[in-house]
């Protein structure tokens, strides 16, 4: 079976060696493997809740497309497109919005993580709170349920708002599915794995940190100042130094097969010096990224040459997008006004049809329960236990008014072998009845 994994690419700020390393790298070697059908596109309604400056997300947006376009992401094997070209991704949005309980968005990290600094400083909980912000799982659930897809690489960090998206989806094929799964329930891949570069000072390297290693920026000589800072023991050439630990030799290593690590760290324990090594690493990252920088500089100077790529893959993704959307909309009701088909009017002699009925009770062990049989006696609905009858007299009011509508949340479970067409069905007449 084709497993679809799907990869957000956040545009904001440019891509730094740690990031290669640790995501494109992998992401990339990933979409090539046989039973893969791989989703990456650029999140760039995402960057607006963290960037309100247009030219910097603009400029950030060509960057990074241009970096895992460099970097040999293949646009014919893959499907790579931009967040904001796909207009059923935001359609969705709202769908899910309908269906998604505020108290789960309540609960969510990057919110919760507001209020907290909120509180701690003296201000409102929801001071600078956006609802880009609040509401940024269920556009992350829309991005990964439009297409279905069964994996997406995550840092644990955002593992709640994969459960999230599981949790809508359930809820949404509950609520407009009748029996069928609408949504795949997708599985957050952990990359644990995942190689984390050190930064100058050693800490993970990260733009916060101001601590990385430019990939592309500056060119050889960006690459060489930036090695050149990375912090060392005091060792001096010719004393023997320990590979293990030293975040120079961490860099080389992301870079290095397994004999050049070998190498390397066979050289340091004889005395080579930390200039000398220092060079090495350059030299081995220089000749790894430098190709790509080329390819990377000529997709700067002709940006058309991307956006002609985001506009094919846009138009790949769409292709699948747009039909399934449009079997969403019917799902929710969202229909062609069509002419209905006149049914001829029942005979005089034709009895009365039965109707389902509603049977409410209490059992010997004090609690209160109900069921919901078909005309037949068939068990279609049993309901859990209830201490006040008054709960349970509220739920058969609500099913005898709302039918299948108030199914969503209800605390019943469909009996063993009945369909739920069959249920809806039944719900139907039951509400009929009382009128």
């Amino acid at each position: 079976m084709t497993q679809r994994v799907l990869t957000g690419i956040t545009t904001t700020g440019t891509p730094h060696l740690g990031n290669y390393v640790g995501a494109i790298r992998p992401a990339i070697a990933a979409s090539r493997e046989d039973g893969v059908e791989s989703f990456f596109f650029l999140a760039d309604y995402h960057a607006l809740i963290k960037c309100d400056d247009p030219d910097r997300i603009e400029q950030s947006r060509l960057q990074i497309a241009a970096t895992w376009l460099a970097a040999g992401l293949d646009p014919e094997r893959v499907t790579f497109y931009r967040q904001s070209d796909i207009p059923e991704t935001t359609e969705l949005n709202w769908l899910l919005t309908c269906v998604t309980a505020k108290g789960q968005m309540n609960r969510a990290h990057a919110y919760k993580a507001s209020v907290d600094a909120n509180e701690a400083a003296g201000e409102e909980p929801d001071a600078g709170v956006t609802m880009g912000l609040y509401c940024y799982p269920i556009l992350m659930a829309a991005d990964i349920l439009l297409f279905n897809a069964h994996r997406v690489p995550v840092g644990r960090d955002q593992v709640q708002h994969i459960e999230m998206a599981r949790d809508v989806a359930q809820r949404f094929n509950h609520t407009f599915g009748r029996g069928k799964e609408l949504f795949v329930l997708p599985q957050a891949e952990i990359e644990d794995s995942v190689a984390t570069l050190p930064g100058l000072d050693g800490r993970k390297m990260s733009k916060s940190y101001d601590n990385t290693v430019p990939l592309f920026e500056g060119g050889p000589e960006g690459l060489k100042d930036a090695i050149a800072r990375v912090v060392t023991d005091s060792r001096l050439p010719g004393e023997p130094k320990e590979p293990e630990g030293a975040h120079l030799v961490t860099l080389h290593d992301a870079f290095a097969d397994a004999a050049t690590r070998a190498a390397f760290h066979a050289d340091l324990r004889a005395g080579l010096g930390w200039g000398d090594a220092k060079q090495r690493v350059v030299q081995l990252i220089e000749a790894h990224v430098g190709p790509m920088r080329e390819r990377y500089a000529a997709l700067m100077a002709h940006p058309e040459q991307i956006e002609e790529v985001l506009q094919a893959g846009a138009a790949k993704a769409r292709a699948q997008a747009a039909p399934f959307l449009a079997e969403l909309r019917h799902a929710v009701g969202l229909r062609r006004m069509l002419a209905v088909p006149k049914v001829a009017a029942p005979q005089a002699e034709t009895a009365k049809a039965a109707v389902p009925q509603v049977k409410q009770y209490r059992e010997s062990d004090g609690q209160f329960y109900f069921k919901i049989t078909a005309a037949d006696g068939t068990l279609l609905l049993q309901s859990q236990a209830f201490a006040d009858g008054r709960e349970a007299g509220g739920w058969v009011k609500r099913f005898k008014t709302e039918g299948s509508a108030a199914l969503a949340g209800a605390p019943v479970v469909l009996a063993d072998g009945v369909a739920a067409p069959d249920v809806d069905a039944a719900l139907a007449a039951l509400v009929a009845a009382q009128g």
